[in-house]
């Protein structure tokens, strides 16, 4: 009988089950992955099996994330006494044939198993090493596959990391002398897959229970183990304030419970994780899991099982490092840097080696006055801390950015996202056609982040293409060609009919660039006025909101859930369905990057994206259909248009093109019409 590759579904629980046990003879090469993530996999179509005689011979488990062109290959497994058929290449192009749409397939192994002949036969190329989170600290070679696309965006991914906190039970599963109960889920934190994913991290609570183990030999190697974990040091007075919060609402929500010793040392864990700044604490504690709602409600903590890090790693990272809701809920205040405020800066902006206080502070004084007419922007807190400083001047085509530093803030990973994409929108007003980060130590979180956004080095800065073209992939490359060629950097060759994944990495990199003749698909999205408000400040709310970080990068928008053709990713134009006076409204005031399409019941949609927004639980709620459902639409990097487009220009456009327009409800549009409404919203005369 031959062999038959199978794309496994969710409801083929026989193929599954026989993956997840071949996989088990493995754990000692494969690392740890529990039957929910096979499961989760098949969910995701990342799950592909080598089936004969009904018998699974081996199996591809990988990864498709969303805001990744990438394929994250977990598990390439195959029988022992299978091997030698040619199995691992079949599975390996039957992933290509099933997603040649994305960049590439991104594997890790071990150094030490010596397989580097395999993945080479394979048509792997090394890319890079990282330490693995195991016991004994291994090199995990990086091995990449492409897939044949434009190989300039091919390192296109943020690295910076899931910071996850673990309490005493699960620290204890990983690096205990004696096995524990259930550990293996706990295991599969260290998997190789995750190495560059997750950072596990301890707060001082961690310690103290160390500390309290009555077995010297047993605290003392637990001691010696905390080593390869992120320490942590959170206020203290915050601490005791927000564990106090803490146990008055879990007393509030559980009256059964008995407030003592334990129940206050669980709270510490959430307390302690909170007020350093992050928001998933792993744990199998049957007493902290039954308190998640609290931690959440009160601390904004996350607290998850360790399979459910493995399982929504992505979601996870992405709601910790963009977190705009929080950022609403901030009063920041931009302003200049007045002359001889330089040396107050120093103590909040991190410098490293080479790049002591007093020379960053000269290199602030030497960015007043002169030639140039350097812009030295700072942000403060709501308690008047600073949190961000960027400095910037137009050099002929060129932004230049010489300082670009965060400071140590719960909402880090947010303010640098943002504040790239604002470096970016300055360039773009300006008329600048490249960005240059010429800071030689710009803050992590912005070097972490940088990559998202289409920055590469170059020169030992960090540079950006700003193509400023909403065109075909001829006329992209063009302009894109020119400024790599003055920057003596290779391009690269777009081709018309590129898949929607390819041409939306591009248009992220080369930002506001649109390539018309991809199939990256375009919809016309109808929203109230109140939402547009709420969203865009389209139109202008009464009392103006602050918008010192302009429009913030990522939201979520609501509607009923009747499917019309969404997919992603994909192009939105916004259209204010109507006015609350005359004049007012009935226009298309800008467009998104359409990033994913959920439909759910409100209170888990609430749940899933509340970091993204302004709207409450019964906003949500209300808008449901009669099914119970809605749909939620998580979009990002908002361009408002300096003209909005008027319906009846709108109109007279789709005219032109020979096209019908429907203004009910999300409605797909033709490339061609996005390019015209676009293109007449940036109209300057």
């Amino acid at each position: 009988m031959a062999i038959e590759l199978v794309s496994v579904l969710p409801a083929q629980d026989e193929l599954i089950d026989k993956a997840i046990a071949l996989g088990d003879r493995y754990t000692k090469t494969l690392g740890l992955l529990t039957p929910p993530a096979y499961r989760k996999a098949a969910e995701d179509g990342g799950l592909l099996v080598a089936v004969e005689a009904d018998e699974v011979l081996g199996y591809a488990l990988f990864g498709l994330p969303k805001r990744s062109a990438r394929i994250r290959l977990a598990h390439l497994c195959v029988a022992e006494e299978q091997r030698g058929r040619g199995l691992a290449r079949r599975l390996v192009e039957g992933i290509k044939e099933r997603y040649p749409q994305r960049l590439g397939i991104k594997a890790k192994c071990r150094r030490d198993y010596n397989l580097s002949g395999m993945w080479r036969s394979l048509g792997f190329v090394p890319d890079g090493e990282v330490r693995g989170r195991g016991r004994d600290g291994e090199i995990l070679d990086g091995w990449w596959l492409d897939l044949g696309h434009p190989d300039l965006f091919t390192e296109m991914e943020s690295d910076a990391l899931l910071v996850v906190t673990v309490d005493h039970g699960v620290f204890a599963d990983l690096r205990g002398l004696a096995d524990t109960a259930n550990a293996e889920e706990s295991r599969a934190l260290e998997a190789g897959w995750m190495a560059d994913l997750v950072e596990l991290a301890y707060t001082p609570q961690l310690v103290h229970e160390i500390r309290d183990l009555p077995d010297t030999a047993e605290r003392q190697h637990q001691r010696a183990s905390l080593t390869g974990f992120r320490k942590l040091s959170p206020d203290l007075g915050a601490v005791d304030q927000r564990s106090r919060e803490l146990l008055q609402a879990a007393a509030q929500a559980r009256p059964d419970l008995t407030v003592d010793a334990e129940l206050r040392s669980r709270l510490r864990y959430v307390a302690e994780t909170s007020c350093a700044g992050l928001q998933v604490l792993a744990t199998r504690d049957p007493l902290l899991s039954r308190l998640a709602d609290v931690a959440w409600e009160i601390a904004r903590v996350r607290v998850v099982s360790p399979s459910t890090v493995t399982l929504h790693v992505d979601e996870l990272r992405q709601a910790q490092v963009y977190r705009p809701a929080d950022l609403m809920g901030t009063e920041f205040r931009s302003g200049e840097v007045p002359p001889g405020a330089e040396d107050e800066l120093v103590a909040f902006f991190h410098q490293s080696s080479g790049d002591d206080g007093s020379g960053f502070a000269e290199r602030l004084r030497s960015l007043n006055g002169g030639e140039v007419a350097w812009r030295r922007e700072l942000l403060r807190d709501g308690q008047g801390h600073p949190v961000a400083l960027y400095a910037w001047a137009l050099d002929g085509r060129t932004l230049v950015v010489p300082v670009l530093r965060t400071a140590g803030h719960p909402l880090e990973q947010t303010l640098a996202r943002q504040l790239l994409f604002l470096i970016k929108r300055l360039g773009r007003d300006c008329g600048a056609e490249i960005i240059r980060i010429s800071d030689p130590h710009p803050s992590a979180a912005a070097r972490s982040a940088a990559g998202d956004d289409g920055f590469f080095e170059h020169d030992g800065r960090l540079v950006a293409l700003l193509v400023n073209v909403c065109g075909t992939a001829a006329a992209v490359e063009a302009v894109a060609g020119g400024l790599a060629r003055e920057l003596t950097v290779d391009t690269t060759a777009l081709r018309p009919g590129m898949p929607a994944e390819v041409a939306a990495v591009v248009e992220r990199a080369w930002w506001p660039a649109k390539v018309i003749d991809s199939e990256l698909p375009s919809f016309l999205v109808p929203i109230k006025p109140r939402w547009s408000t709420e969203l865009f400040n389209v139109p202008a709310m009464l009392l103006p909101r602050s918008d010192v970080l302009g429009i913030s990068r990522e939201h979520v928008y609501y509607r009923s859930s009747g499917r019309r053709g969404e997919s992603i990713p994909a192009r939105l134009l916004w259209y204010v369905s109507e006015g609350s006076s005359p004049g007012e409204g009935q226009m298309v005031v800008g467009s998104s990057r359409l990033d994913e399409v959920l439909i759910d019941t409100p209170d888990t949609l609430f749940s899933k994206f509340e970091h993204l927004g302004v709207y409450g639980r019964a906003e949500v709620q209300e808008a449901a259909d009669a099914s119970g459902r809605a749909m939620a639409l998580r979009f990002s990097d908002t361009e408002i248009f300096p003209k909005p487009v008027t319906l009846r220009r709108l109109t007279f456009l789709a005219k032109e093109l020979g096209l019908r327009l429907s203004l009910i409800s999300l409605s797909k549009i033709s490339n061609e019409l996005f390019q015209a409404v676009y293109q007449e919203g940036h109209r300057t005369t």
